[in-house]
């Protein structure tokens, strides 16, 4: 084997974003553009089969999640085909499917009802007004480069979130499937509302309702592959025509416009966008974590020759959202995200690119223009229906047995973000969630794990002496590692068990004490104020015991702080060490040239 010999390191420019050219910029603003710059032939035939087959389940959806919303069920087709275009051109996923999605919905429902008043026309501007600000929300994350906001919705609050969601949207269709006037905002009051009609209710729309949802779970069961929604809906449409279950007194859609949406701004004022900025951003949180979520759980398949898998631009996916939002508020549409079930159906079918989106979009432009009549006579309860499945399909039942046998604290924030969501709505769950998993991901940094490492005979490297019952260490040389970045949250909690570790050592082995405590701060790459006043408290704590500090795996961005504190001459340069073994070999001379000096001398001065 020939012997290698080193060479000078590479500069990656981690820090910094690579030149890119006039093509290349192009193709990052604009991915879809790009892709469909270089499509193949081949991918036609998957593609169109994948924009049919979806496009099956979009359009009873959307139509339903309009009635979710409060606006017109043709909204929903305006708002779908708005999405399913410009994310074709500005997504960053191959595979996504953008569009009306329940959980934004319900959340875009709780926001407009309270300032519509029951006035449909009022309705429609203000969603479409939310469209905007959620829009203009997503391009400032965009230009401030925000995307780890999405991070802070934690997989156990998203379980629960959707679980919250779900039973909101369930109340949410009481009256639509009973055909009874349910009013109220928070869920006990829709429920007392309820109770209060119940016995006005309209068993013949409850039957339509029921045989609805009997129909789609049939499908789900027995032939998982149709498209569900599209059969119910439209045995639902058929029954009702058939049988003029108008005259019986259902309620139908009615009348539906026909033809594409005019695009224009909605007539709204200044108040109306003060109040929808604070629900806009958290209908902008969570369209993109769902967006990121999904694209990062469904990946687009790799390419025919090899290929790896396109990935997913999580600052693109903002300004995606920015376009699709903007376009959707200027067609009369409501706030979208992404559909997990959708998504997975596109890939089962074999959907290559977004033109699948666009064979969708083509589809929803036909139904506009021809469907109208035959989507005038389907029953209101049947949308209440599929509403219904969608709510049953957010709950996951496995997801939160997964979570009680992995930790018990993970199921305890899942049943804490559920709870939020149904009793403050959906909204202030929103803001439960990030809130429970800023105060999770809070409480591991602020009492980490901790260790004292040491040599083990036979295996390279030091390791947590509690792990190797043959570890082995220098006496008087404590080496410690403390598993998190300092900050001021734990950084009182680091001079506690430091010092203890001090005392333990010291009366366990009374005739070599301690004299030299090394800190291992590979964790950190730069500290805030009060974690530096915390390492001089601690340095102040170990000379008084005749202790030395010192610093371990020192980077290079730790000494920029270090030095505006003060710390690098405190703590001094030759008690700051690049490695865990210089640090070692540094004690080593530093005790054997004690041994050689017998003046006495402060510690902290050392052998010269």
């Amino acid at each position: 084997m020939a012997r290698l010999s080193r060479r000078p390191a590479i500069d990656h420019e981690l820090d910094e974003d690579p030149p890119l050219s006039t093509e290349q910029r192009l193709a990052a603003l604009a991915p879809g553009v790009a892709v469909l710059r270089g499509y193949q032939r081949r991918w036609l035939r998957a593609d169109v089969f994948a924009g049919l087959a979806v496009a099956a389940y979009l359009v009873p959806q959307v139509m339903a999640y309009a009635a979710i919303v409060g606006v017109q069920p043709v909204a929903g087709l305006w708002t779908a085909l708005a999405a399913a275009v410009v994310y074709a051109l500005l997504g960053s996923s191959r595979v996504l499917s953008a569009g009306p999605e329940s959980t934004v919905a319900l959340m875009a429902a709780a926001t407009v009802a309270p300032l519509a008043h029951g006035d449909a026309a009022r309705a429609a501007a203000l969603t479409s007004g939310l469209c905007l600000v959620v829009a203009a929300w997503c391009l400032v994350a965009r230009v401030a480069r925000l995307g780890v906001v999405a991070d802070l919705l934690s997989q156990p609050l998203l379980v629960g979130y959707l679980a919250g969601g779900a039973v909101l949207m369930v109340v949410g269709q009481l009256g639509r499937i009973t055909r009874t006037e349910v009013d109220g905002e928070s869920i006990v009051a829709q429920v007392g509302s309820f109770l209060r009609v119940a016995g006005d209710t309209h068993w013949p729309t409850v039957l339509v309702c029921a045989g609805t949802l009997a129909l789609l779970l049939g499908v789900q069961w027995l032939r998982p592959t149709w498209p569900g929604p599209l059969v119910a809906v439209a045995a639902a449409t058929l029954v009702s025509v058939v049988a003029r279950l108008s005259d019986a007194g259902v309620r139908v859609v009615g009348s539906v416009p026909s033809g594409l949406p005019r695009p224009q701004l909605p007539a709204i004022g200044t108040a109306d966008l003060q109040t929808l900025a604070i629900a806009g951003l958290a209908v902008a949180v969570v369209a993109y974590g769902d967006n990121t979520l999904i694209a990062r759980g469904f990946p687009a398949p790799a390419g025919d020759d090899g290929a790896p898998r396109p990935e997913t631009d999580p600052q693109q996916e903002l300004l995606a959202l920015a376009g699709v939002h903007a376009a959707a508020g200027l067609v009369g549409g409501f706030p979208v995200s992404s559909s997990g079930s959708r998504t997975a159906l596109a890939i089962a079918a074999g959907a290559r690119t977004q033109a699948y989106s666009l064979v969708g979009a083509l589809v929803v432009v036909v139904v506009l223009f021809a469907a109208g009549p035959l989507l005038s006579g389907l029953p209101a309860a049947a949308l209440g229906a599929v509403v219904l499945y969608a709510a049953s399909r957010l709950v996951s039942w496995r997801e939160f047995v997964r979570l009680a046998r992995f930790r018990s604290t993970e199921l305890a924030l899942a049943l804490a973000s559920l709870v939020g969501t149904v009793v403050f709505g959906i909204l202030t769950g929103v803001a439960v969630a990030i809130a429970l998993s800023l105060l999770e991901m809070a409480s591991r940094l602020a009492r980490p794990h901790e260790g004292v490492l040491g040599r083990v005979p036979g295996l390279a490297g030091m390791h947590d002496v509690d792990d190797y019952p043959d570890a082995q260490t220098l006496p008087g040389l404590v080496v410690y590692r403390y598993d998190a970045p300092l900050f001021f949250a734990n950084v009182a909690d680091l001079r506690r068990r430091a010092l203890r570790v001090v005392e333990q050592e010291d009366a366990a082995d009374p005739e070599h004490r301690v004299r030299w405590f090394v800190l291992n701060v590979e964790a950190n790459v730069e500290i805030d104020i009060t974690a530096a006043d915390g390492l001089r408290d601690l340095h102040a704590d170990l000379a008084a015991r005749g202790v030395r500090l010192g610093l371990a795996r020192v980077k290079n961005d730790l000494l920029i702080p270090l030095g505006r504190a003060g710390l690098d001459e405190l703590i001094g340069a030759d008690m700051l060490f690049a490695t865990l073994p210089v640090a070692e070999e540094a004690y080593l001379a530093w005790v054997q040239a004690d041994e050689t000096d017998t003046a006495p001398g402060d510690p902290d001065d050392g052998p010269q």
